[in-house]
């Protein structure tokens, strides 16, 4: 049974669909709202903001997670007590591999776990795995299926959804850090060897809590830069173009083609 009420996410059970897209930045989620019909406002505290409309005539719940696996955790945990079923993350990422260019989307298959809330939940040595269904629906949307989309978009014009910017899969890594120290610095030689594809900061932690309640979940992530290439304080670094927010808004379409064909129970 769902649970009654869900406070940090400030939410009833009614408010939330069985198919959800969780995003960290609250300016994300309005964003996706716009990609939805009927799309209303449900919930807004804290970093949590929530809307629910229809996407393709299904059911969709967007809600802005934050920053990082704490804060992550928290909204993963209400989303399913309150009866999410499945979920699917849409970020940005650092690449970790070579070659792939900004924009570019990166499909987690699994994730290291290498945040500091999952231990807390269960031992290092369970994983952290998208679910295979979460997989095949973002890899089949990401093809460049053509799907009619009767859905509202800022481009009213536009008919059909395709893909523009290159997408692969791959195991990816959940850490806490974003700005190194000067004392211990970041070594990125571990993670390239093991062809470590992407860092980011919540999507480990989404995996373990919803495989830890039975729930379908995965991820699709947009590139913003390369960490291992960058000088040591990042301060070069600029999430703010116009390539980023192209790459961000087709893994938005992606997702939401995916969480559609993807059966909840």
């Amino acid at each position: 049974m769902p649970q009654e009420s869900l406070p940090l996410l400030h939410l009833s059970p009614d408010d939330i669909s069985r198919r959800v897209l969780v995003v960290g930045d609250p300016a994300r989620a309005r964003k996706a709202a716009t990609l939805l019909s009927d799309s209303v406002q449900v919930g807004n505290n804290r970093e949590y903001v929530t809307f629910t409309g229809r996407f393709e005539g299904q059911r969709i719940t967007v809600v802005s997670h934050g920053i990082g696996s704490a804060g992550a955790g928290l909204a993963f945990e209400e989303l399913a007590r309150g009866g999410a079923r499945v979920l699917i993350r849409v970020g940005t990422c650092g690449a970790v591999a070579d070659g792939i260019a900004d924009g570019s989307s990166i499909i987690a298959t699994g994730a290291v776990r290498d945040e500091g809330l999952t231990p807390r939940l269960i031992p290092l040595g369970y994983p952290a795995l998208a679910h295979h269904q979460v997989i095949t629906g973002l890899v089949n949307a990401a093809a460049g299926i053509k799907t009619s989309d009767s859905s509202k978009t800022a481009d009213t014009s536009k008919a059909a959804d395709s893909v523009k910017t290159p997408c692969r899969t791959g195991v990816i890594l959940t850490s806490d850090l974003f700005y190194p120290s000067k004392a211990l610095g970041q070594d990125w030689s571990v993670w390239k060897a093991s062809r470590v594809v992407a860092v980011e900061m919540e999507a480990a932690t989404l995996f373990v809590i919803a495989a830890l309640h039975g729930l379908k979940a995965g991820a699709i992530l947009t590139v913003d830069g390369n960490p291992t290439l960058a000088v040591q304080d990042m301060s070069a670094y600029d999430p703010h173009r116009n390539v980023v927010a192209e790459g961000v808004e087709q893994a938005l379409r992606i997702a939401l083609h995916a969480l559609v064909k993807i059966n909840p129970e």
